[in-house]
């Protein structure tokens, strides 16, 4: 069986530690993140979803999906939900130099505008945190859902953030194609099961970090 890092390994972290990887962790409030869309057919739901639950996300958008569906993007904005940029074409930063990574998120923000950055894969190097952190805060996870893979059923994936969610946890979700049918499954159950032991759901705003962390600069 295929070994998954649901929570990112304590030495990731600790190595890392300007990256934020969980907001306020003495509340309980939970903060849902969805990566890669919008998408049609998908990011309506999932707003569905939310709006039963007076819930509220952070969906870290690809520019090229933003060009492609406007409207779905300002649905989002609407709705009451906070966005990110998750580069304009998906690059993994490990694989690309760093004039064409910071080239592709500056693509982004033409169609984008926020101080919230999420890399594709969780993939940056050392040196690409080093040129984005003084523009964006970096945003991270506590508890990935692996509703991407396919060898992870809707079952599954809804046990792992059940399992692994936490006070000011960051979860990870796609408004994507290939995690549909999992995301629509696991999270009416996620917003029902934690709504019911009292947790409150909101949005990551980048203004939200000078409150939150005093110290940061």
């Amino acid at each position: 069986m295929m070994f998954r890092f649901i929570k990112p390994p304590y030495i990731v972290k600790y190595f890392f530690s300007e990256l934020v990887w969980s907001i306020n962790e003495n509340e309980k409030t939970l903060y849902l993140t969805f990566d890669d869309g919008p998408t049609p057919g998908v990011t309506e739901k999932v707003l569905d979803v939310l709006k039963e639950y007076n819930a509220k996300a952070t969906f870290f958008c690809l520019g090229k999906n933003v060009k492609e569906h406007t409207g779905l993007y300002h649905k989002i904005l609407n709705e009451g939900h906070s966005t990110g940029n998750h580069t304009h074409t998906h690059l993994n930063g490990w694989k690309n130099n760093n004039h064409d990574y910071l080239n592709d998120i500056n693509d982004c923000t033409e169609y984008l505008q926020s101080g919230l950055f999420r890399p594709p894969y969780g993939r940056i190097k050392p040196s690409q945190i080093h040129l984005l952190k003084q523009q964006y805060k970096i945003v991270m996870w506590s508890v990935l859902s692996y509703d991407f893979a396919r060898s992870v059923s809707p079952e599954m994936c809804w046990s792992y953030v059940k399992e692994n969610t936490h006070d000011g946890a960051v979860i990870v979700f796609h408004d994507s194609v290939k995690a549909k049918e999992k995301v629509l499954y696991a999270l009416p159950k996620f917003l029902e099961h934690y709504s019911n032991l009292g947790y409150s759901f909101d949005k990551i705003e980048p203004e939200f970090f000078n409150q939150v962390f005093p110290q940061a600069q």
